[in-house]
């Protein structure tokens, strides 16, 4: 359950337990990728309320990535790769932060402001990592040290969207690959997506690890010494169950062919 040690904006008493924040599908896949979608969900545990925000900021990318969690769930699918995804708004806390970070618990996302994560004690932050980040987070080191031991993990892939238009910049990418240090990943699978000359392929855009948008994979694969790759789609894209499917499509035979090279 997820507590509460003072009540925001929008918050409601706490009644009634959470499904877990880690959600495993395919846990006894056979494909050494392990998939990750930490913003898969706009659910918010009873004990927020809406947190001060109205219905449509709930169903905006502020709350979530949309698509996210369709794209990787069939890319699970076709894979057959495990997939660990969050069942918790990356509004309560973003777990693709360091918790210590100012941007872990959003106050102002875009334009709109988070009225409940306002002014919250060290109390009520110190419970949000516990039974946020650090449940998430631990499943997935558990799961993550299961296969690495068992010699069925050799790559991690977090899969996210992104708005067309941010802070009224568009962004020309129909798909980012993010990568750190290690890039043979991303490169591999730059030249296959590069065989459709439609596509524009951001490299590192529209996010970079300079933007500290890294932390999953960083704590996950990086410290494994796993190669690892993030995967930014637009999220016009796959707004529709027909678009996400037609991604998961398109890279699922990069992403295999890639581990299979590393």
């Amino acid at each position: 359950m997820v507590h509460a040690s003072r009540m925001a904006a929008g918050q409601k008493p706490a009644s009634q337990v959470v499904e877990p924040v880690a959600v495993v599908e395919n846990s006894q896949g056979r494909s050494p990728i392990l998939l990750i979608c930490e913003h898969a969900s706009n659910h918010l545990p009873a004990r927020y309320g809406t947190l001060g925000l109205k219905p449509s900021d709930l169903e905006s990318h502020i709350a979530w990535d949309p698509g996210a969690l369709g794209v990787a769930k069939e890319l699970s699918r076709l894979l057959d790769a495990p997939l660990i995804h969050a069942s918790v708004s990356r509004l309560v806390l973003d777990l693709n932060r360091e918790p210590s970070a100012p941007d872990s618990i959003w106050t102002l996302s875009e334009r709109t402001t988070i009225p409940g994560n306002l002014d919250l004690d060290e109390t009520e932050r110190a419970i949000r990592v516990r039974e946020v980040y650090e449940a998430f987070h631990g499943a997935v080191d558990a799961f993550a040290d299961a296969r690495k031991t068992a010699g069925q993990l050799t790559a991690i892939v977090s899969i996210h969207s992104f708005t067309p238009v941010y802070r009224d910049v568009p962004r020309p990418w129909q798909i980012g690959l993010i990568f750190d240090r290690d890039e043979r990943y991303a490169r591999s699978v730059e030249v296959g997506l590069k065989q459709d000359p439609t596509l524009i392929v951001g490299m590192n855009e529209p996010y970079s690890p300079a933007d500290r948008v890294f932390h999953t994979l960083e704590r996950h694969a990086e410290r494994r010494g796993l190669p690892s790759l993030m995967i930014e789609i637009r999220n016009d894209l796959i707004r529709t169950q027909d678009g996400q499917a037609s991604w998961a499509r398109r890279l699922a035979p990069l992403l295999r062919e890639g581990a299979r090279t590393l």
